[in-house]
């Protein structure tokens, strides 16, 4: 089985991280944006919403795990491109 990583931005990290979760009006759903490589996720990282005064960094996660978690947070897990475009 090949493990597939993908990029996600983590709010806070250390001991109170958690992934950055967004809402997207148009398909009424909790997402999770996910990058397809470290380059996109940065190119798009200054057009996601943040918390004034929270630290932000990007971070390398299987999609298995980010999935499960997600799941279990009442989320989906969203392939974003570098513009915030959702592709899948």
């Amino acid at each position: 089985m090949i493990e597939s990583w993908v990029y996600v931005v983590v709010c806070d990290p250390g001991k109170s991280e958690q992934f950055l979760g967004l809402y997207d009006r148009e398909r009424n759903v909790d997402f999770i944006p996910a990058f397809e490589s470290k380059d996109a996720a940065n190119d798009c990282f200054l057009t996601l919403p943040k918390e004034k005064g929270k630290k932000y960094e990007i971070q390398a996660v299987l999609m298995d795990e980010l999935t499960v978690e997600a799941t279990k947070n009442g989320f989906i897990v969203a392939m974003v491109d570098n513009d915030g475009n959702i592709i899948k």
